[in-house]
């Protein structure tokens, strides 16, 4: 180890800043980490290398006395920078301690990145939180406008009924685990290194069954099929998402259960366009109507309304249908519906029509303006 580079073992220049040298560390923490390389001697030796490099760069005292006279500084008892994680002091830390500090974690039990990884950390007899879970469920306009409740039916991990989530065959009991004598973590050593891992045989819970459950085959949770009624609030979107607490899998060990998710998606509608809390349609009126002017009745999601269409409306024109949109979520009011009117042109015409439509054009002085008076006042000054 003398004889490495530790900038190059991290792969960093002389310059890092403490950040650039975590950064690194971490990486070639995961890559040579012995867990992930089981057997692997020399992955062994080069975490212990990059472990030691990393302890040594980001002490500022260490650091200056390697800038000065490399890994000689640190070679022999006497040899060095002296005190606490000196080598002539201390001797070298456990790098696993490096490594939990790196990885957000002071020690085991915190439930830190460290533990997620490699699987320590759990305290002895501690139960295991159940997973969450997620649902995703697709509504219809209709039901995200007045709420629903809807019956939905997913497979998960329950609590094993014959063992009473024990992992144990009745009359069986949990007794401590002869591998790791009730730790929950067995210790190897390599050379002046000792190495802390998760007991293989109980999964870091300290105890094992005698008899495991033949229902669960000792796992205390079982995949069965399950339903559960929703009630989905009105106003709600695509992408709500509503909680189910203690609906998720099943915990492990008297762990709590986790928790149930159902992401909802509204689907299209034919007819309305949501715009938050407005909902957008189009509609197409005759002609007479745009016209003349008149009522009109039109559809909602809560019933029919009626629309007063003035005379002379224009194609395009925007109508507002107050308290007819989606109500909040927070509820104590509704959004608009917004009504857009087309006027729709006969595409045929019987020879009555075709007579009246001519005399019509003939009284109005169409022949001769057949366009309006302010387009060909703006158009003029082309010509």
């Amino acid at each position: 180890m003398a004889k490495d580079d530790y900038y190059e073992l991290l792969g960093v220049t002389k310059n890092a800043t403490p950040e650039e040298l975590k950064k690194a560390y971490r990486k070639k923490a995961v890559q040579f980490h012995p867990d992930k390389n089981p057997g692997n001697k020399e992955a062994e030796e080069m975490f212990k290398k990059v472990s030691h490099a990393y302890e040594v760069l980001t002490d500022a005292e260490k650091r200056a006395a390697y800038d000065r006279y490399g890994p000689a500084a640190f070679e022999g008892a006497g040899a060095g920078p002296r005190g606490p994680g000196g080598m002539g002091g201390g001797g070298f830390h456990d790098p696993f301690d490096i490594f939990r500090d790196v990885f957000g974690q002071q020690g085991t039990g915190g439930g830190g990145i460290f533990d997620e990884m490699f699987g320590g950390g759990r305290g002895r007899d501690e139960g295991r939180d159940g997973a969450d879970l997620r649902y995703d469920l697709e509504i219809t306009l209709e039901d995200a406008a007045r709420g629903v409740e809807k019956e939905i039916s997913f497979r998960k991990n329950m609590s094993c009924e014959r063992c009473d989530g024990s992992g144990a065959e009745p009359g069986s009991r949990r007794v401590s685990c002869p591998t790791c004598r009730g730790a929950g973590q067995i210790r190897r050593s390599g050379g002046i290194i000792t190495f802390t891992q998760t007991c293989p045989s109980c999964g870091g819970a300290g105890t094992r069954v005698e008899k495991p459950c033949t229902a669960c085959r000792g796992e205390g949770r079982v995949a069965k099929n399950t339903k559960l009624n929703v009630r989905i609030p009105a106003g709600v979107d695509t992408g709500s998402r509503l909680r189910s607490s203690g609906n998720g899998e099943a915990g492990l060990a008297g762990g709590n259960a986790g928790d149930l998710y159902i992401v909802l998606a509204v689907k299209e509608h034919e007819l309305f366009e949501r715009q938050g809390e407005d909902l957008f349609c189009e509609i197409p009126i005759k002609f007479t109507l745009a016209t003349l002017g008149g009522n009109i009745e039109l559809p909602t999601l809560f019933g029919k309304a009626s629309l007063r269409i003035p005379a002379a409306t224009q194609s395009g024109t925007t109508f507002r249908l107050r308290g007819k949109g989606m109500p909040s979520l927070r509820g104590g009011h509704h959004g608009d519906q917004l009504v857009r009117v087309h006027v729709e042109v006969p595409q045929s015409l019987t020879s009555e029509q075709r007579k009246i439509l001519e005399e019509f054009g003939r009284v109005s002085g169409d022949a001769d303006e057949p366009t309006s008076k302010s387009f060909f006042e703006k158009a003029k000054k082309f010509f």
